[in-house]
């Protein structure tokens, strides 16, 4: 019914606390899930309600139901990884069990897995000083990184990202609003990492903000918008920048629109054929970019410098720049459509 690692976590529901002190001492996981006899899931064991339960007087011949968490909390198995990490964190547990519609159970998420237990020598830098004039008036007192999708603000889902993927070492810069983004992550260790800001007394655009690394990094820097939704796979793009080996990767994404009208193709005054409303199909700037730290010295010191800027730079100098195509979700919140796309979980 259950593969071979799936089957040390459940027992049956008429099984003792001392079968289930049994699952949890085989999966080494802290937790066993109590299965009826048709296999749905309908209760969750930990060793700590076994420890209660032996606290009251039970003996470890006692039945599970005595001490089961019936109300427990699971996700479905299309739940994402930001999602998931949402559970946990609301209710302070550190596995949650997937079920699917008929109840039954077809895996786990740990939280030291989800966090990553390798821990990448790479540091990110999220760039999240901007005023975010476009989205006014919602971005009068919040800046426009610490603006809520689905409850939770968009520069904590970068982060949870980041740290998803073993990046522990995170550089935010700030400008406006900036107490707002300290006092929310303080020092990041509540978040699974370390967070230093880079304080802009002024307007440095999306790369002059990388002059104010107070060390230069030895491991390709990751760099990010803070204003961007998404799923991206920060270590399929990590692995494919040194497969490049590159000066710098940018990651762009495949991006479709309809031209409302029909479209003239000519030649010497002469139609050569009429398309009506044709789709144009562009690969566009994600926002996300992995940058080798010989690069960095290029990016000038108190002075605005958009980092499209420092590619132009790359590219005239001849250091090669690889092209990374994301396939997973993103939509850069910048304007009141795409933060409405963002709520509605629709994918850019």
């Amino acid at each position: 019914m259950y593969s071979d690692e799936l089957k040390k976590f459940v027992v049956e529901r008429r099984a003792s606390l001392r079968d289930a002190m049994q699952a949890i001492n085989d999966n080494w996981r802290e937790i066993a899930l109590v299965g009826d006899a048709g296999g749905a899931i309908v209760g969750v064991v930990t060793d700590g309600d076994i420890r209660r339960g032996l606290l009251a007087g039970m003996t470890l011949e006692a039945d599970i139901d005595k001490v089961m968490t019936t109300a427990f909390i699971s996700a479905s198995p299309e739940m994402d990884r930001s999602g998931v990490l949402d559970l946990m964190k609301a209710a302070s547990v550190r596995h949650v069990p997937v079920i699917d519609a008929n109840r039954r159970l077809v895996g786990i998420h740990f939280l030291d897995v989800l966090l990553g237990t390798d821990r990448k020598p790479n540091a990110a830098v999220i760039m999240a000083g901007g005023e975010g004039r476009r989205l006014r008036p919602l971005t009068d007192r919040t800046p426009k990184p610490m603006i809520c999708v689905a409850g939770r603000p968009i520069l904590e889902r970068i982060v949870l990202l980041l740290v998803g993927y073993g990046v522990r070492d995170i550089y935010i810069a700030v400008n406006y609003l900036a107490e707002t983004i300290v006092n929310h992550f303080g020092d990041g260790g509540r978040f699974g990492c370390r967070i230093q800001y880079l304080r802009e007394n002024m307007a440095h655009g999306t790369g002059g903000a990388l002059s104010l690394l107070p060390v230069m990094p030895s491991d390709p820097l990751i760099v990010m918008n803070g204003d961007l939704v998404t799923q991206i796979d920060i270590s399929r793009l990590l692995s494919f920048h040194l497969r490049q080996g590159v000066a710098a990767t940018i990651a762009a994404r495949h991006y479709q629109t309809e031209i409302p009208y029909g479209v003239v193709e000519q030649r010497d005054g002469r139609l050569q054929e009429l398309v009506e409303k044709p789709t144009a199909d562009y690969l566009i700037n994600t926002g996300i970019y992995v940058l080798e730290p010989a690069v960095l010295p290029l990016v000038p010191k108190k002075t605005f410098f958009p980092i499209t800027e420092l590619f132009a730079m790359l590219l005239s100098r001849q250091q090669p720049v690889a092209v990374y195509q994301v396939e997973e979700d993103w939509i850069d919140v910048g304007r009141r459509e795409e933060l409405a796309r963002a709520e509605n979980g629709e994918a850019g």
